[in-house]
């Protein structure tokens, strides 16, 4: 079936957007577009403290933020959209009452789900979206269900993981993944749990589609891994990160004689405490913490350093083990979520279970005894395969001909 650019017209919507942290949703839509696709970007919030680059800054500059429209704009479009949609807002009201759990607090955040969601359908409506696109399927989630059923259109949502998954009768996981018309899962695992969650009817929408990387990481000049030791780390500063662990390895690893750095891109909410454990465990002179930084920058250090770390408790499939592979760094992770789809042991780097600081400490140390031709090996095998199967044009395609199904 052909279709017109007008069927093309899309919309995304997510919690924050855009942020330092999202550049796989950032890069999915900029293909899109390339592919001739209208994507109009919606977001529930903006992100503070995270414009750090100009593709960040201009993102921004185009996307709608419900919340900052105002409750007096929302309001309004809530009682525009009663009185044009009166059935449709009345089904909306329906999925709620299923769907929310008990409690005050329960009625008022739906509540205000709905005002979100009304305004939403109305911006739907007016530029002729065919499709709406949401990423995480929590808060977001939620108002893209019921925008979609107030619009009259179909909708779609990616499911990244861990934390759909850590409550998925609270986030109504099966009702989204039934009601939608697609289900886009990052990995083999996140598809099993969202099999796990949701009725068999609604497994034919699940398909797996993987975050992916652009020229700026697939075409970059990449050299072997240099002979320094210098590990990695970039990420938020969240509890399920992992990132105390790590300390734990590191002064392991500091008792046993080793002499080594860490570069730390990235920050959350429990900074802080980080820095104050670094003080405790004497590991100042061993640890850097550089904040947010653009793709760009991050790629510089990751071609800095010898290896990447990442020791999460919980993950969907991390983007930033991609792309320390792409710039042929190999990478210590933990044996959790879809990770082991991507790290293989001993091939393209090392995998080590989640909560272990001896663990990780002896895979650190392997991977600072490792000789620079088995890493640049290591290194190797890992661009390999991310260009395989992590390629923003080859991902972003089986995503077009999926979004090009849930249209028809």
């Amino acid at each position: 079936m052909a279709y017109s650019s007008n069927s093309k017209t899309i919309a995304y919507l997510t919690g924050e957007y855009a942020r330092a942290g999202d550049t796989f949703i950032r890069r999915e839509v900029e293909q899109l577009r390339k592919m001739g696709w209208t994507v109009h970007t919606f977001s529930i919030r903006r992100a503070a403290g995270e414009n750090v680059s100009e593709d960040i800054t201009r993102e921004q500059a185009t996307t709608v933020y419900i919340l900052e429209q105002g409750i007096f704009r929302l309001l309004g479009a809530f009682l525009i959209v009663v009185c044009r949609y009166p059935l449709r807002v009345l089904r909306a009201l329906n999925l709620i009452r299923k769907i929310r759990w008990p409690g005050l607090r329960s009625v008022f955040l739906h509540g205000v789900y709905l005002l979100e969601a009304t305004y939403l359908a109305r911006e739907l409506l007016k530029n002729k979206v065919k499709l709406l696109h949401n990423h995480i399927a929590m808060n977001s989630g939620t108002v893209a269900m019921l925008a979609a059923e107030i619009a009259g259109i179909p909708y779609s949502l990616t499911v990244h993981g861990p934390h759909e998954f850590f409550d998925s009768e609270h986030w109504a996981l099966g009702t989204k993944i039934e009601k939608s018309v697609l289900t886009v899962c990052i990995s083999n695992f996140g598809k099993s749990q969202c099999m796990l969650f949701s009725p068999r009817s609604a497994w034919s929408r699940l398909q797996v589609v993987h975050c992916a990387l652009d020229d700026v990481f697939l075409k970059a000049d990449v050299t072997a891994p240099p002979d320094i030791s210098r590990f990695v780390y970039v990420g938020r500063l969240d509890p399920e990160k992992g990132f105390f662990v790590l300390l734990e390895a590191m002064a392991i690893l500091k008792q046993q004689g080793f002499v080594f750095e860490l570069l730390v891109v990235g920050d959350g909410a429990v900074r802080k405490e980080c820095e104050e454990r670094v003080e405790q465990l004497q590991l100042l002179d061993s640890i850097k913490f550089l904040g947010w930084r653009s793709s760009e920058e991050v790629q510089g250090i990751i071609k800095e350093c010898r290896v990447m770390v990442l020791p999460s408790f919980a993950e969907g499939l991390p983007v930033v083990l991609m792309e320390s592979l792409a710039l042929q760094r190999p990478a210590i992770a933990t044996q959790i979520a879809g990770i082991p789809e991507l790290i293989q042991e001993g091939v393209n780097g090392w995998l080590v279970p989640p909560s272990a600081a001896d663990e990780l400490a002896k895979a650190m140390g392997s991977a600072l005894n490792e000789t620079p031709e088995q890493l640049a090996i290591m290194g190797e095998n890992g661009r390999k395969h991310v260009i395989e199967h992590h390629s923003i044009v080859t991902e972003v395609a089986k995503l077009a001909e999926d979004f090009e199904q849930g249209i028809d």
